[in-house]
């Protein structure tokens, strides 16, 4: 359905992969990978936006690198350099609002996660709404005075990585009378919106749950 698109990052360039619904426009949404990489799972996640009238673009933060073997994903998680991710974010941001017109959103799940939060705590008003799952980077910073945009956090019960960090986000949230909403799924563990795990991670009925919230958080709110 997509094509591989690439787009200004302050004075370099990166990519990643655009699909547009059927009428050819709608409102934008970033869609940020896991750890492993712009993987088939992400581009489907695109896809299924663009068949809900969205135009998903999921930016390349590896530059072209790949795993599926989590101790290589860990260490490309741990290479990331933050600085250029967030000027490749910025990028993506700004080539997606340019198609689109107007403020975007942004989605991504465990290090794109703690990613999708970073760029609307960046964005200077061009993110309108920001979806977090279960999002997790240790290096990643969050400049919660910059953020402007609404933040739907979704967050498993079992979920030993990102959950003793939970807490801290909503405080900073609430310091500032920030408009956000938390949600826990009960019975999940982390990664369980992603369907090409084996069950108990992947939870259907949650995965399912979590997709109409977030549609309908980007329908209110782009």
């Amino acid at each position: 359905m997509g094509e591989m698109v690439t787009f200004a990052s302050n004075g370099g360039t990166a990519g990643g992969y655009l699909v547009k619904p059927a009428s050819g426009t709608g409102k934008g949404v970033i869609v940020i990978q896991e750890w492993w990489g712009l993987n088939g799972n992400i581009k489907g996640i695109a896809d299924r936006f663009a068949a809900e009238g969205f135009v998903a673009l999921a930016p390349d933060m590896y530059h072209g690198k790949l795993t599926d073997e989590p101790d290589e994903a860990g260490k490309l998680l741990m290479a990331l350099n933050i600085g250029q991710a967030e000027k490749d974010l910025k990028g993506a941001v700004a080539y997606l609002k340019g198609l689109t017109g107007g403020p975007v959103g942004t989605v991504g799940f465990c290090m794109g996660g703690a990613l999708s939060l970073f760029a609307a705590c960046n964005s200077n008003g061009d993110v309108g709404a920001c979806v977090d799952f279960y999002g997790g980077h240790p290096m990643v910073k969050y400049n919660w005075d910059g953020l402007t945009a609404p933040v739907l956090g979704i967050w498993a019960e079992d979920d030993g990585f990102v959950n003793p960090n939970v807490p801290g986000y909503e405080a900073e949230l609430k310091k500032r009378n920030h408009e956000y909403e938390f949600i826990t799924y009960p019975g999940t563990h982390h990664a369980f919106f992603n369907d090409e795990h084996p069950e108990p991670e992947y939870n259907p009925a949650a995965a399912k749950a979590a997709w109409e919230k977030t549609l309908a958080f980007y329908r209110k709110h782009l």
